[in-house]
């Protein structure tokens, strides 16, 4: 699916059937009760991200001291921000995606997933990875672990990697 297709999907329809649910959910138990519900997940929600974010914040400051780069920790800290971000959202699928991200045992099933997703786009060749300071390759060409094992030998651990989507230009 095109970029231009997933954000019609997040700001067309999303919305969209978040109001049908809720207009039938008040049809069905009560607009009062409905409007209870949306601001109890909201307040629930806004809880579990302070106290999620909190803990995965610390996680990284302790993967930091240690050593070790944060990778878990800062991929939890998004899942965080996006789930709270749901969460804040009236509606139903949007508090059940929240949910999902902050609950450590779903937010782990769900990273697992989208790394499992994008190992696949990789091998694939529709996403290719560059370093930071610009030295990029192509999965499509032929030598491709030859030339990675080059240039990972001349990359500094301590540069990021960027992920790019497919079409972008390194040059």
């Amino acid at each position: 699916m095109k970029i231009l297709g997933r954000l019609a999907l997040l700001f067309v329809v999303l919305p969209i059937l978040e109001l049908m649910l809720l207009i039938e959910m008040g049809r069905y138990i009560g607009s009062l009760p409905t409007l209870g519900i949306v601001v109890l997940t909201g307040v629930t929600g806004a809880w579990l991200a302070r106290t999620e974010g909190l803990r995965v914040f610390f996680r990284f400051q302790e993967e930091l001291v240690s050593g070790r780069l944060p990778g878990q920790a800062m991929l939890d800290g998004v899942c965080v921000l996006v789930g709270g971000a749901f969460l804040l959202t009236p509606g139903v699928i949007t508090d059940f995606l929240g949910f999902s991200l902050l609950l450590p045992f779903t937010r782990r099933w769900i990273q697992s997933r989208m790394r499992d997703s994008l190992e696949r786009q990789v091998a694939a060749g529709r996403v290719h990875v560059a370093s930071s300071y610009g030295a990029g390759f192509d999965t499509r060409r032929g030598g491709l672990e030859q030339e990675i094992e080059a240039r990972e030998a001349k990359m500094d651990p301590s540069k990021g990697i960027v992920i790019e989507p497919e079409g972008y230009n390194c040059s």
